[in-house]
């Protein structure tokens, strides 16, 4: 839709004959388009398992190339699927040489200062034959896909623990608090989407988040105030006409109130 006013005269640029509302983006954009995904709900799933992760183990410097690591692996998983998608792995060749060119050295430092960490991978590589699975059938928005992606960010947590020398078993309690509420937003935001409407959403959403506040209270009674305002949210904003943007506005918001309780509690 134009911002002009209709009244106004409708001019060209002078050598092109476009409309000046509708150039095409400089190259900046054109870049970024073609190497980040438009995925913008999956950056506070990956940061938010590392985050507490740090909270709860303490920092450490071998923590930052796991960093570097876990996003750019995100961003070459995300290019390889779609390669796999789209059965067309040349038009995303580029993305995958870059992204592996850096998650690479970055893995292979972390296996380098504690090789226990690939303990965990035979968990992460199953999970991401199911994604691929998916991605294979071009069922990638699938309640079972996205339930196998929460799963992997809520390990990182114990990838963390391990390369900070703890055991995994202090993590635990935020591990599971992570994947009650990853896997409610999962079913949340579903709700508030792609399955705006679907009454049987709705119930396996509310009736999980109701599970979700009984396991959190069972944990820390301190988390019960977080997990009850999840489960009103879940309760009263489907079927209200939110657009994506303020969904996950509210979701960024609600991440952060998870992460200040997590460091409340632990």
């Amino acid at each position: 839709m134009s911002t002009q006013s209709s009244a106004a005269p409708k001019t060209t640029g002078p050598a092109t004959g476009r409309r000046p509302g509708n150039r095409r983006p400089g190259n900046r954009q054109r870049v970024l388009r073609r190497y980040l995904p438009p995925q913008h709900g999956a950056w506070a799933m990956l940061l938010l398992p590392y985050l507490v992760g740090v909270v709860v183990v303490g920092p450490g410097w071998p923590q930052l190339p796991l960093l570097g690591a876990w996003l750019a692996g995100y961003l070459l998983s995300y290019y390889v699927f779609q390669a796999i998608k789209s059965r067309r792995p040349r038009r995303y060749l580029a993305q995958i040489r870059l992204y592996a060119l850096v998650a690479a050295p970055l893995a292979l430092a972390v296996v380098f200062v504690r090789p226990a960490v690939l303990w965990y991978a035979p968990a992460f590589a199953a999970l991401l034959a199911v994604n691929a699975g998916y991605a294979w059938r071009r069922r990638e928005r699938a309640l079972l896909n996205d339930l196998a992606s929460v799963l992997q960010s809520c390990l990182l947590i114990f990838v963390v623990a391990t390369i900070a020398g703890v055991s995994p078993e202090r993590v635990v309690p935020a591990f599971v608090v992570l994947l009650l509420y990853l896997t409610g937003t999962v079913c949340y935001v579903k709700t508030m989407i792609r399955e705006r409407g679907s009454t049987s959403y709705r119930r396996l959403s509310i009736g999980f988040h109701l599970a979700a506040l009984v396991v959190a209270t069972l944990l820390d009674v301190g988390l019960a105030p977080i997990f009850l305002v999840l489960l009103i949210r879940a309760w009263l904003l489907p079927g209200r006409a939110l657009r994506p943007a303020p969904v996950g506005m509210i979701e960024i918001a609600c991440s952060v109130l998870v992460l200040g309780t997590l460091v409340l509690v632990s």
